[in-house]
């Protein structure tokens, strides 16, 4: 007597991938439309996850490179270009006997994934620090001072000190440990882009609070950037305490 497909589908649902492969000659011969379209189905998730796997792999190349040097920590920052909100650095050591999947530049997750690796990565890093710099801080030193200062604060927010630093294109002043700046890093190593997930959800989450006591400016959807709707409503209604004034002039 024939299984019925909810059974069959019971079977792949359970198998790991290597039960998967003796599924699939099982029920090869099976001819039923059903069958044949869940075999193409769970064949197709195998394919996209070794493809994952292997842009994950080429994606830990800097991490191969200075896999002797102990603890390799992933340094990168967000909000370097909003009118208003802070800039805030992220800084990741990732685990060396696990592989995290799905890691990449945070501009190119959906808000979705990020938070969901968000999660993976607050549970299973080594280590995570975040370091911010605040709106007035960027006025009074300047952006770029500020995301330096703010990349140091995550380093020593760090449960560990990290023996090596893999950075976003940048080298960190003041910093004794050594650097390897990355043009583009976010897109090229796991810890750089892991710290740019991080430091991406944290900036986030504080517009979306800051929207709440500062209504008027869509903070929670443009998380303090420059769209048209934030420009005519920094007109029309004045800078708040989180504007960065020396951002705004040509707007107020």
């Amino acid at each position: 007597m024939e299984k019925k497909i909810s059974e069959i589908k019971a079977e792949f649902e359970k198998a790991d991938r290597e039960q998967r492969t003796f599924l699939y000659e099982k029920y090869a011969e099976d001819e039923r439309s059903g069958v044949i379209n869940l075999i193409a189905r769970y064949k197709k998730q195998e394919q996209k996850l070794q493809e994952e796997i292997k842009r994950t792999e080429e994606m830990s190349s800097f991490e191969k490179k200075y896999n002797s040097c102990g603890y390799i920590c992933g340094i990168d920052e967000v909000g370097r270009g909003p009118l208003a909100g802070p800039v805030v650095a992220g800084a990741v050591i990732l685990p060396k006997d696990e592989t995290i999947l799905y890691l990449n530049d945070s501009k190119k997750l959906s808000e979705k994934k990020r938070e969901e690796l968000y999660d993976v990565l607050m549970e299973k890093a080594v280590a995570t620090g975040i370091g911010i710099a605040s709106p007035a801080r960027i006025d009074e030193i300047n952006i770029l001072q500020a995301t330096y200062e703010a990349m140091r604060m995550a380093i020593s927010n760090l449960k560990v000190t990290p023996d090596i630093l893999l950075n976003d294109a940048v080298t960190i002043p003041e910093v004794t440990i050594q650097q390897v700046p990355i043009i583009k890093g976010d897109a090229k190593s796991v810890s750089i882009a892991a710290a740019s997930i991080i430091a991406k959800v944290t900036r986030d989450r504080l517009m979306v609070e800051y929207d709440k006591v500062l209504p008027g400016y869509d903070f929670a959807g443009n998380k303090g950037y420059g769209s048209a709707a934030h420009i005519a409503a920094l007109k029309e209604l004045g800078p708040t305490p989180i504007h960065r004034n020396s951002f705004i002039k040509n707007f107020v």
